[in-house]
């Protein structure tokens, strides 16, 4: 039976069986009713799949940012008020999780001063991400990153990577089938 994830900015999980969601033509009901979520939480992202489904988490981190997998098995909660899953600090945001499927990681980092890099967002990947960002002037930009660029960039387990250099501020990565 598949479960739909539900992210809180606040690093909590919500879980509902998709089974139990409400048809769409005129029965829709907001999903904040099958949820109990804090007053100044908002909803970050969704996933819906199987319980052995493996995802890559991460959040923004201003060190860096950390990720880890876990699998939909593992973030059900027996509650409406979900589960403490993802420590996020002031000022950091949840990245966008990604399906893992024999895949391997990246996680693309945002240059800022003083060595500190904040995660834009962290992709398992196949052969290729796409990482989309703003540029100069505002101009919405994005590149796709095939395997060997992303090989050159990656490091051992636990260990920082290489930063993209992508001429533009990234704030989403997103794995290309």
């Amino acid at each position: 039976m598949d479960t739909l994830l539900i992210f809180g900015s606040n690093g909590r999980i919500y879980s509902v069986p998709v089974a139990t969601l409400p048809g769409a033509r005129g029965d829709g009901q907001p999903v904040t009713t099958l949820i109990e979520l804090e007053p100044t939480t908002q909803i970050a992202h969704y996933f819906a799949g199987p319980a052995n489904a493996t995802l890559l988490l991460s959040g923004s981190g201003g060190s860096g940012g950390y990720g880890f997998m876990a699998t939909v098995e593992n973030m059900i909660s027996r509650n409406k008020a979900g589960k403490a899953f993802i420590s996020i600090a002031d000022g950091e945001t949840v990245c966008a999780p990604s399906h893992v499927s024999g895949s391997s990681a990246t996680v693309p980092a945002d240059k800022q001063p003083m060595s500190a890099a904040i995660l834009a967002g962290a992709a398992a990947y196949t052969r290729s991400v796409k990482i989309e960002g703003i540029g100069r002037g505002g101009k919405v930009r994005d590149e796709t990153l095939e395997i060997r660029s992303l090989n050159n960039a990656k490091a051992a387990r636990a260990k920082k990577g290489r930063v993209a250099d992508l001429g533009f501020k990234p704030n989403r990565v997103t794995r290309v089938e």
